[in-house]
């Protein structure tokens, strides 16, 4: 279809009842452009809220839509910044992280103090695993305006990181008090990081309002129903977190969102469909692995854990490594060395990850299987004998 086409059908499409914010702005831009095609900064503003509606549905398929509206803005003005700035949203969204960091550092280049762009600097300096360097970005943002909600989530995100849950909470309180309101699914998103950080900090029943909060402004929000799921399983209530997973797993049917419920399926017994959706997980992953936006860390613990091929393992997570290494990447990485017999590789690789901070519940339980095989507390063969120790 036809750029041009696209558009109108956006505009029938979504006009009648739209909903979510993300579908508004789509609406408003489509409408726009039918009266004035040639405006570059209505692309843009196209562009930007198809990659909101993305994060809204958990649909890839918006990203490539965005990207064939920044293409109309950048024929119309070659170089515009605004066009730029989005391109580099879509490119994060993507997961192609380096390409986002390039452009990135370009535009700050150019414009030494835009805030946004700071906020872009500090999301690929984080994912791929150059934390440092995504402090100091989230500093800048909040030294340019302080107190602004962008700032105050990044900077939630990387406490978080660095193990202070406490810090995490008040950055994202804070942030959910000074957002505007009409912004729902942005709300419907801290709520959901709030309900994240409050189950890591084991209050099972805030984190469970905070996610029905965010469930309440956006029924069926994919990241709430699996945070819920989460909050679910660690109070024991697995059959309950298989339904949400289910009902998560319809919204945003990706493979990494797959093997979660396979796992529930298999916490609540239910063994013969848990193996199924395992097999298709397997093979949905695989069909992705190459891309950017892929479930290889999640591969990585299915070859290791349950298909039994830790070579495989490791050699996928030798591959993610190549792409970025952030701490879930060099936990997988470390996981794979040690289900391979390489605990002594694996032992480092873990304590670089502990080194940061992080708390994650998987990642401390692996953590003590690593330093315990290299402590002599499992004799020879140790990660054979880790095989069903919890992820």
């Amino acid at each position: 279809m036809k750029y041009g086409s696209f558009v109108a059908l956006l505009c029938w499409a979504v006009t009648v009842a739209a909903q979510s914010p993300a579908e508004r702005r789509i609406a408003a831009a489509a409408r726009a452009l039918s009266a004035s095609p040639s405006r570059y900064e209505l692309h843009n503003e196209l562009a930007l809220a198809l990659a909101r509606r993305a994060r809204e549905t958990g649909d890839p398929g918006f990203y490539l839509r965005a990207e064939e509206a920044l293409k109309e803005s950048l024929r119309i003005a070659p170089g515009n910044f605004e066009g730029q700035k989005v391109k580099v949203w879509v490119l994060l969204g993507k997961h192609e992280f380096s390409q986002a960091l390039e452009l990135a550092r370009e535009l700050n280049r150019q414009m030494p103090d835009d805030v946004q762009v700071y906020g872009m600097l500090a999301d690929a300096y984080a994912e791929l695993g150059q934390y440092e360097e995504a402090e100091k970005a989230v500093q800048w943002m909040l030294d340019l305006r302080p107190g602004n909600v962008a700032a105050l989530t990044r900077g939630a995100y990387l406490r978080e990181l660095f193990g202070d849950l406490e810090g995490a909470l008040d950055f994202m309180q804070a942030a959910l008090q000074r957002l505007p309101g009409g912004e729902t699914e942005d709300r419907a998103w801290i709520l959901t990081q709030l309900a994240h950080l409050s189950r890591l900090a084991g209050r099972h029943e805030i984190a469970a309002r905070l996610a029905g909060r965010a469930l309440q402004l956006m029924p069926g929000y994919h990241y709430a129903l699996g945070e819920l799921a989460r909050i679910c399983t660690a109070q024991g209530k697995h059959e309950e977190a298989v339904m949400l997973l289910r009902q998560r797993y319809r919204a945003a049917p990706h493979p990494e969102n797959l093997y979660e419920l396979a796992m529930a399926l298999e916490r609540a017994g239910e063994l013969l469909e848990a193996q199924e959706a395992f097999v298709r997980f397997e093979q949905e992953a695989r069909r992705e692995s190459v891309t950017a936006d892929n479930a290889n860390r999640e591969l990585v613990f299915y070859y290791a854990d349950r298909a039994g091929d830790p070579p495989l393992a490791l050699r996928l997570a030798d591959e993610e490594m190549q792409r970025g290494r952030d701490v879930h990447t060099r936990h997988a990485y470390a996981w794979a060395l040690f289900r391979n017999g390489r605990v002594a590789e694996a032992a480092r690789e873990i304590e670089t990850v502990l080194a940061v901070g992080v708390r994650d519940p998987s990642i401390l339980e692996h953590a003590a299987a690593i330093r315990g095989a290299g402590s002599g507390g499992l004799m020879g063969g140790a990660a054979k004998g880790a095989r069903n120790l919890p992820q």
